[in-house]
């Protein structure tokens, strides 16, 4: 049985076997503990029965007025993990979370134009493409991103993913 959980500091030192991934995005871990402080009931971790991390998100409240929505800065299920409904379940609380407790508008994530398996697996959640973002990714693998929304209950008219006709870079972006 898997045990969705908040992230917990102890967790830093449990989770390489996911960030293994080629396709997951890592950060220094002074960058995760800011998560942790500043945003925790948007850290969660997916926990097996033998305490193996299988994956985990990563997320925050930003913005301001019709902008203002939940961001999902990283989600990741390890390997053999996967398939299983880990990110769907991850996904559904950080969007909860963005509902009941921040009143946003909106959830978003950026997404490599080059991972289809994401982008698929998004878009089976309701995420739709709002705007392409020019070398979002920076470094050896640069790289273009898909900014994909999905409107909360908040929005009403579903005004936040209609999407943009033109690319934008990453310096004008409004967050």
């Amino acid at each position: 049985m898997t045990t969705l959980r908040r992230f917990v500091a102890d967790d830093l030192f449990r989770f390489n076997n996911v960030n293994l991934d080629p396709l997951t995005e890592t950060y220094n871990i002074s960058f995760y503990l800011q998560y942790l402080a500043q945003w925790p009931d948007y850290f969660v971790a997916a926990e097996a029965p033998n305490n193996t991390c299988m994956g985990y998100i990563m997320g925050k409240a930003e913005g301001s007025g019709k902008l203002w929505h939940g961001h999902v800065t990283a989600v990741t299920v390890a390997p053999e993990f996967r398939r299983l409904g880990l990110a769907d379940k991850l996904m559904g609380i950080l969007e909860t979370v963005s509902e009941k407790i921040y009143n946003a508008y909106f959830v978003d994530l950026f997404v490599r134009m080059s991972n289809s398996v994401a982008i698929g697996m998004y878009e089976k959640f309701g995420y739709s493409v709002y705007r392409r973002v020019l070398q979002y990714y920076s470094g050896a693998n640069s790289e273009d991103a898909f900014d994909m929304r999905k409107a909360l209950p908040r929005d009403v008219h579903k005004e936040s993913i209609v999407p943009l006709p033109h690319p934008v870079r990453p310096e004008d972006l409004e967050w």
